[in-house]
């Protein structure tokens, strides 16, 4: 019986990684931080690799904040 290894290009990681260093830059820009800001590890180390940005967890203050940013851009 054949073993496959798992499905893990390090360019998919790569991209996830900018994606989520370019979150973190544009919100400090904004005055907001993510503590949590991550990349997903699940999704990095299955057989398959498709990596994900999770946001993580923020005070409802920093919620808000986010929100309002979000709100400036949506006009």
């Amino acid at each position: 019986m054949a073993t496959t290894e798992p499905i893990r290009p390090t360019n998919t990681i790569k991209i996830a990684e900018e994606a989520r260093d370019e979150l973190r830059t544009a919100l400090t820009a904004v005055g907001i931080k993510l503590p949590t800001l991550s990349l997903d590890t699940p999704s990095i180390t299955g057989d398959i690799t498709r990596p994900l940005v999770t946001l993580g967890r923020c005070t409802p203050e920093v919620a808000r904040r986010l929100a309002a940013v979000l709100r400036t851009c949506s006009t």
